[in-house]
This record gives structure tokens, C-alpha cells and sequence, in this order.
């Protein structure tokens, strides 16, 4: 209540966090609403701009791979793939079966790390009560301890197989620089078996987890595939009717500058505006492609429906795919020989490089312009924060009637642990460049 609007019976109340925490990056939280109106919702991103369209501009494919890892700490290897595989696409490169089986391996580790961090030491304080991963542990520590034994199985499966267990080295196009012996992988077998017990119980407790009551009918979007679940490959799709090659993001999308942001924000050219993507969406739309281990602690969850219209619920989804990735992790390493061909000649050609693969947060959108000379002369990247932002300022405005009766400390928590439930990388999502010369 201010002043003399209270007197005259105006209610009006801000729910304003200047720094959020537990999430990659800085954001801030802005929620204002007068006599149960919503008149702004903004998840505001100020994080500096990164510039990296721009740094790979005059670079060689092989470079843009090295230089994009670097975008995220967290999923390096989803702005390698979607970069590798714009390229491949482009120039018309075939990999062996053996290397597009290791690049799926490589992803089962980043979903690994990634998906273990957010669930246990980014999400669950907030449903457990506490502030932050390291109060939680005090009476939980069994939790904390086997959520890094998780992430560090994923880890160690991304320094196997990309040299270092953060911003990989080995990817390139037509393949691997070097690609693991299968020794290497069996002595990881142990650690990926425990990880896939623990991931298993992950679902049971997010499943069992008290849900904020949120209802809403999304529109989602991710990869599908007629034959697996989707990491590297698939068709985009959305449920209600978006089918796109994985180059062809640009058909159906674009991106757009929102005032108080250092991020763009993507949109539908429908005109429909936001749009999910992540967890969430992948469960929604390609759940008959879930590895049967994983298929099956859905079913035991009980939560599908939950995941599809409460985005508190994206929790439970993140474990299920903490189940699919390990459970074809170890279905990939059993099945391993070294390929005959790690690393396959190519010739560049000019033209338009584009893919989209699904980053741990959802579907990742890359494309370069190549020259004549084989190097870049333009690029985009559109990752999945900045496809979500949209989602989750309508999700914040949808939000805000079942949070006006609660104390204004327990509404602003509600609020953000609504955003902590997209696991915003906004680091990833601060590296557009505007860039206008006017010259005289």
C-alpha cells in the first residue's frame, strides 16, 4: 500500500528483487500489481553483453567450436553441437555412426552435471525451505552429497570424451580429435551405474516434493524424434502444429529487443508470442522416446500432467532425464567400439550454417554465415533463456493471483522459485550484439 493511493482504497504492492540467487548469472525479479492487476512483469536481465556473435566473425568452423564452448561452464558441449552439426550440414559431412554415438554420450554428461546441480543445489532449498544449498546440507546432507556424486559422474564423462571436464577440446568438425578407448569408458561403467540409482531416487523425491498450486496451458516447444529421445537431432516441433527442420529455427521464430534487458527476447512470427522450451517441454512432447528406465519412473511419478501445466513440477522433469541420461549413457558405453573413422576430411563451402540442438535448459539455435574463404561473416545464437524469458514474465502475471494473500516475504520466495523452476542460464543469454554505423 502507498499512501494517499491506500487512503482511497487503491491496493497496489511491488514484489521487487534486486539480485536473484541460485541461478547462473545475474537477474532481477520485478512484479507489480494494483488491485489484483498485473501492470509489470519483467525478469530483467543486466548482466554485461558478451559480444561472442561478433567474436567468431572472421573465424574457421574448427575455431567457432573452441569459441562457443566457452559461452557456458555448464553446457559448453550444447553450443559445440549445435555449432558442429550447422556445419556438417552445411558442407555436407558424414560421421561415422560410432562418433554420432559419442556426441550422444557427450550430451548424456552435460544433462548429467547440469541437471544434478539445479535439482539438488539449485531447486530443491526451495522446496525444503531453506536459502541455499549449503543451509540445506546442515540437515540434509545425504542429498548434497549424492547430487555431486551425480554431477561429477557427468563431469568426469565430458573430460573421457572431450578432454576436460569443462569447455571440451576434442569436438570438431567430421568428428573427434581423439576419441576414448573403451577402456576408459568401462572404468567409468561403476560410477555411471551408482549415478543411475541415485538419479532413480531423484525422481521419487522431486515426485514427492509439495507443488506451489499453478495451473497453466503452455505452448512447448522442443526437438522430436521418431526414434529417440532428442539431443543432437529431431524436428522442432511445438503443440500446436510448429514441424521445422533443425535449421530452419528462423521459419517460424525471431528474436526482438525488449527495453530493460540485455537480452533479446524470441517470439513466434504466428504472432502467439511465448512459447516453453526445456525439461519440461522435451517430457511433454517427446516422453514416448524416454529411455524405458526413464519412461517408467514417469509413469511411477505420476506427475506428467503436473509437468505440463505447473512449472514448479519441471523438477520432476529434469530427474527423468537425469534417469534417461545416465540409463543410455550405459546402454552407449556397453554397446562402444572406437569408430574406423574419428575424424572425417571436409571442404568448406559458402553458404548458411544452421541447427538447433536441446541444451540441458531447452533447444539451443545456432547459424554463421560462411564466406567464400570458409570464415564466418555473420552469426546468431539463440539460446534457451532468452526463448523463455517471454514464458516466464506470462507465467509471473498468471502467478500473481494465487500470490496477493500471502505475506509479501512468502509471495516474493513463490516468485522466485517460479523463475529458479526455468534453471535461467542467463550468462548464455547476454551475448547478443546490436551493432548500427551510421556513417556519414
Amino acid at each position: 500500500m502507498h499512501g494517499t493511493e491506500a487512503q482511497k482504497g487503491v491496493d497496489e504492492r511491488l514484489y521487487d528483487v534486486g539480485e536473484l540467487t541460485r541461478v547462473e548469472g545475474e537477474g532481477s525479479l520485478r512484479l507489480r500489481v494494483r488491485n489484483g492487476k498485473v501492470l509489470e512483469a519483467r525478469f530483467g536481465i543486466f548482466e554485461t553483453p558478451r559480444y561472442f556473435e561478433q567474436l567468431v566473425v572472421g573465424r574457421t568452423p574448427d575455431e567457432v567450436i573452441d569459441i562457443v564452448a566457452r559461452i557456458c561452464g555448464i553446457c559448453p558441449v550444447a553450443y559445440q553441437m549445435s555449432a558442429v552439426h550447422g556445419f556438417e550440414d552445411l558442407f555436407g559431412v558424414r560421421i561415422d555412426p560410432a562418433v554420432r554415438a559419442l556426441r550422444r554420450l557427450l550430451y548424456c554428461g552435460e544433462w548429467i552435471e547440469s541437471h544434478a546441480l539445479h535439482v539438488y543445489l539449485l531447486h530443491a532449498p526451495d522446496f525444503l525451505g531453506y536459502e541455499s544449498a549449503i543451509a540445506m546440507a546442515a540437515d540434509h546432507r545425504p542429498l548434497v552429497e549424492q547430487a555431486l556424486r551425480m554431477k561429477k559422474a557427468g563431469n568426469q564423462l565430458i573430460r573421457i570424451l572431450g578432454g576436460r571436464s569443462i569447455h571440451p577440446v576434442s569436438v570438431r568438425v567430421g568428428g573427434f580429435s581423439r576419441v576414448p578407448k573403451r577402456r576408459e569408458l568401462e572404468d567409468h561403467r561403476a560410477a555411471m551405474a551408482a549415478g543411475l540409482e541415485l538419479a532413480q531416487a531423484t525422481v521419487r523425491l522431486t515426485a514427492g516434493l509439495p507443488m506451489p498450486a499453478f495451473t497453466r496451458e503452455p505452448r512447448v516447444v522442443s526437438l522430436r524424434h521418431a526414434a529417440e529421445y532428442p539431443f543432437n537431432d529431431g524436428r522442432i516441433v511445438s503443440s500446436d502444429g510448429i514441424d521445422l527442420a533443425p535449421s530452419e529455427w528462423r521459419s517460424a521464430f525471431e528474436e526482438h529487443q525488449v527495453e530493460g534487458t540485455n537480452a533479446l527476447h524470441a517470439r513466434t512470427l504466428d504472432g502467439k508470442g511465448a512459447y516453453l522450451v526445456g525439461p519440461a517441454a522435451r517430457v511433454v512432447l517427446a516422453a514416448g522416446q524416454l529411455h524405458p528406465l526413464a519412461k517408467e519412473a514417469l509413469e511411477e511419478s505420476g506427475q506428467s500432467d503436473l509437468i505440463r501445466t505447473n512449472i514448479y513440477a519441471s523438477i520432476v522433469a529434469r530427474s527423468v532425464e537425469l534417469v534417461h541420461a545416465f540409463a543410455e549413457a550405459l546402454d552407449i558405453i556397453d554397446a562402444y567400439r572406437p569408430p574406423t573413422d574419428p575424424l572425417v576430411p571436409w571442404t568448406s563451402r559458402p553458404g548458411v550454417a544452421a541447427w538447433a540442438t536441446e541444451a540441458p535448459r531447452g533447444l539451443l539455435f545456432h547459424r554463421y554465415e560462411v564466406d567464400e574463404m570458409g570464415r564466418i561473416r555473420a552469426a546468431q545464437i539463440v539460446p534457451p533463456t532468452s526463448q523463455n524469458q517471454a514464458a516466464i514474465e506470462k507465467d509471473l502475471i498468471t502467478a500473481a493471483a494465487g500470490v496477493l494473500d500471502l505475506p509479501h516475504a512468502e509471495a516474493t520466495v513463490r516468485l522466485e522459485q517460479m523463475i529458479r523452476s526455468y534453471d535461467p542460464c542467463i550468462s548464455c543469454a547476454t551475448h547478443f550484439l546490436d551493432l548500427r554505423i551510421d556513417e556519414a
